[in-house]
């Protein structure tokens, strides 16, 4: 193998065209089998990997500073800079599936958020300049990532830097799902012209421009590459590359191969067993029954459909009631609030991790015009995730900002009833925690009158300890009612908070008669979430407060077995902490 020379960037400098190209075939099998057996960034990574040989060939990595847009195209680049034995069976999991320094100094960043490398680009060029540095500066940046506004910020301002910054646009015709906006339209004239079509976005910057009509051809990869490197001023070079190259599948489905669970590959043509109800399910009926039921009603997200389930057949059926705004949430919420303030009935959803961009469009355009969307939050709750991708921290940005109302169901019935609430009525914008609990269902409808705001819910009188288990975490607090049964004697009481946005003073104030602890869980970051609110609530009180949930800090890939014993979640460590409180821990059974 090609790659058995291959141990470091100045290896490649080393190899004939015609051994790279071999080299490219060897790479994206190691691709192939890893994201197969492990899951990962299939198609972004196949693509890319001519174009990464010719950034290293052409460049001198580390020295030359190589910038990573999400970086979930650095596979091929994580091979050639010596981490190869990460894409062997053994070693699978030794590397995160993004860009890490403490991995190797030729990663300048964590990243795994889209929309950045420019800006992050610039400031590296600059710190550069102002020590009197020499080296080359490269952002690469494509997959959609041009659609959101800190990418178009950072252009805006690295036109102006006036020394070396190459700026590689990896155009592959995609973002996650099919690209969205009219920058993308200017992209596909720029190929269909190679390159000389006159409305020229980068060029009305004030950037060289340079293309490449073929991004997966490593000689003009390089030749181009070679014509940049010294130029010294801002320059765009715009390559067209094939996502997913080298897996027939991935090139004819790109959406779904952009990211592929395990045996994608090695499952290829089985059938899929027949899905049961859950809450994306339910979700996509009640939009379709929304939708013909009302013709203000509408759909947005910002390029992750397949997070919630819609697929090109499910986008179609909606029709103009069915907004992509490409990678850009920040104009989501800006969108979606001016959309309510004309009477349309927006519904807003977000991956947890990506609503982390959004939080100024939040506060300003959304909470203070007080504009009655409904926003959805998927995912979040503590994960294995990596540190880039995690939903921990959506509880104690949403739930702070006046006049939100952040709403956590616990089943079906309870959700169904929380989004008709929310998209027939006109005082608040509203969010609502979508469950990753297992599904369930009650099979009552729920009757609750969600617009009194911030009344909690009693599942069931006790007294000594009362269990407040929001969302998620709700079924936890049943099983830690049932464990203080059966250890301690303790009668519990079990609480639905369904509010995470306010607490029910009333319902609090009545359990100082027979309570002496309160117990909070949230599925959740605690410093500045829901538990918070119930602790300094009983500030002033003989009322004791443990809260249980996520600890303030950014764990990469650590099971979520392994975080539950870190954050004292086990039922048994609950038990243990609320013994140690009541002075009853020789008691435990």
């Amino acid at each position: 193998m090609i790659l058995d020379k291959v141990n470091s960037p100045d290896d490649i400098k080393k190899l004939s065209f015609d051994e790279m190209k071999e080299l490219s075939g060897e790479i994206r099998q190691l691709v192939m089998n890893k994201v197969d057996t492990i899951g990962g960034h299939m198609g972004p990574n196949l693509g890319i990997v001519e174009a990464t040989i010719g950034l290293h060939y052409v460049f001198n990595s580390p020295n030359d500073k190589i910038v990573f847009d999400v970086s979930h195209q650095c596979y091929p680049h994580k091979i050639l800079t010596g981490r190869k034995e990460g894409f062997t069976p053994d070693n699978y999991l030794k590397y995160t599936g993004y860009t890490a320094p403490e991995e190797s100094e030729h990663d300048l960043f964590k990243v795994g958020h889209t929309s950045t490398s420019v800006s992050l680009a610039t400031g590296v060029a600059k710190a550069r300049d102002l020590k009197g540095g020499k080296y080359n500066v490269i952002a690469l940046i494509g997959d959609g990532s041009l659609t959101g506004g800190e990418a178009l910020e950072g252009l805006n301002n690295a036109a102006t830097l006036g020394s070396n910054i190459i700026i590689l646009v990896n155009d592959n015709d995609m973002s996650i799902a099919e690209n969205h906006g009219s920058i993308y339209d200017n992209l596909k004239k720029l190929r269909e012209t190679e390159g000389k079509y006159e409305n020229n976005f980068f060029t009305a910057l004030g950037y060289d421009y340079y293309f490449i009509k073929d991004g997966n051809n490593i000689e003009e990869v390089i030749e181009t590459l070679k014509k940049v490197r010294d130029i010294a001023h801002p320059t765009v070079v715009h390559m067209y590359t094939q996502k997913g190259l080298g897996l027939a599948p991935a090139v004819e489905d790109k959406e779904a191969y952009h990211w592929s669970l395990p045996g994608v590959i090695s499952h290829a043509g089985e059938s899929m067993p027949a899905m049961s109800e859950d809450y994306t399910s339910i979700t996509k009926d009640y939009h379709l029954k929304k939708a013909k039921e009302d013709k203000t009603y509408i759909v947005v997200n910002a390029a992750t459909p397949g997070v919630y389930g819609f697929d090109r057949e499910y986008r179609n059926k909606l029709g103009k009631q069915y907004t992509d705004v490409g990678i850009a949430e920040e104009h989501a919420v800006a969108y979606s609030s001016a959309l309510a303030s004309q009477g349309a009935k927006p519904v807003l959803h977000f991956m947890s991790s990506f609503v982390q961009r959004t939080y100024d469009q939040l506060s300003q355009d959304l909470c203070l015009n007080n504009s009655p969307i409904t926003m959805l939050i998927y995912w979040g709750g503590i994960s294995g995730a990596d540190c880039t991708h995690l939903c921990t921290f959506d509880i104690p940005l949403i739930s702070n900002i006046p006049n939100m109302v952040y709403l956590s169901p616990v089943n079906k019935e309870e959700y169904l009833a929380m989004l008709d609430w929310s998209v027939n009525q006109n005082e608040h914008p509203v969010a609502i925690r979508v469950p990753t609990c297992n599904f369930v269902s009650t099979g009552v409808n729920d009757t609750t009158d969600y617009s009194i705001l911030n009344k909690f819910k009693m599942i069931e009188r006790g007294s000594k300890v009362a269990i407040i288990g929001a969302g998620n975490f709700f079924y936890k607090g049943e099983d830690v009612q049932d464990e203080l049964k059966e250890k301690l004697g303790i009668e519990a009481t079990l609480i639905n908070p369904v509010y995470l946005t306010g607490i029910d003073e009333n319902m609090l104030e009545d359990l100082k008669k027979d309570h002496e602890l309160v117990i909070t869980l949230e599925d959740g970051q605690l410093d500045g979430g829901f538990g918070e609110k119930v602790t300094r609530f009983y500030g002033d009180s003989d009322m004791k407060v443990l809260n249980f949930g996520a600890k303030k800090d950014f764990p990469d890939r650590v099971p979520l077995e392994e975080l539950y014993e870190r954050y004292h979640l086990t039922t048994d460590l609950i038990i243990e902490d609320i013994a140690k409180c009541l002075n009853l821990l020789q008691s435990v059974k």
